[in-house]
């Protein structure tokens, strides 16, 4: 049986200058308490790792209203006129992964594999500073794991034992993403008792959970 923490007790645990993957796709499956605690009680020099900055008020951009960020890791940002400002004035550091290649990242992170070889971005501004190899005489990029100090999440069901499924895009990053933090808190939308999440459907097991947000009061 896990103990829930408060949200405030969750983003006491996150120092700045830490890194962050933010579960979510699109803002579906993001955890929206917590990442607005974070802007609130004013982290400063975080890494942000996420799929994408989703719209205003919505996925990283509490962080980024405040300029907690001082990298952002993602996949897109067009729909975060902030995002894009602040890349712009060059008030923070923004590396753009192709979606795929992003994902394949954080997993390798988390199976601690040394790196995936992709030829998405060869013979583009992508390639640059990387390593490149022939296989077959086709090249690959290779791609060095993403890990993080914290996987921030956000699951559909969380049973008493810390087991949790989840829902539609939010099993695209949510579940890769714990397996690739020294730390994961998760904030359930719904909490069950153990047993009601059938075997199949639990996506990362309680084990590899530290911490789970409890309800609002």
């Amino acid at each position: 049986m896990k103990t829930a923490i408060t949200v405030d007790e969750a983003a006491a645990l996150i120092p700045d200058g830490a890194s962050i993957m933010l579960g979510g796709f699109m803002g579906i499956g993001a955890p929206d308490r917590l990442i607005r605690k974070l802007a609130e009680i004013g982290r400063k020099n975080l890494t942000v790792i996420s799929n994408d900055t989703a719209k205003p008020g919505y996925g990283p951009n509490p962080l980024l209203d405040v300029h907690a960020a001082k990298k952002l890791i993602a996949s897109h940002i067009g729909k975060s006129p902030e995002a894009q400002r602040q890349m712009l004035a060059g008030e923070i550091e923004v590396e753009l992964v192709p979606q795929g290649t992003l994902v394949e990242r954080i997993r390798a992170g988390g199976v601690g594999l040394g790196g995936v070889l992709t030829p998405t971005g060869v013979g583009t501004e992508a390639q640059n500073g990387k390593q490149v190899v022939e296989i077959d005489g086709r090249p690959f990029l290779v791609e060095k794991p993403i890990r993080a100090d914290f996987a921030l999440i956000s699951c559909w069901r969380c049973d008493y034992a810390g087991n949790l499924a989840y829902t539609m895009s939010a099993q695209n990053f949510n579940p890769v993403m714990a397996l690739a933090a020294d730390v994961v808190i998760v904030e359930p939308h719904e909490f069950v008792p153990i047993g009601v999440i059938p075997p199949d459907d639990v996506r990362t097991p309680g084990a590899i959970v530290d911490y789970i947000v409890g309800r609002a009061h």
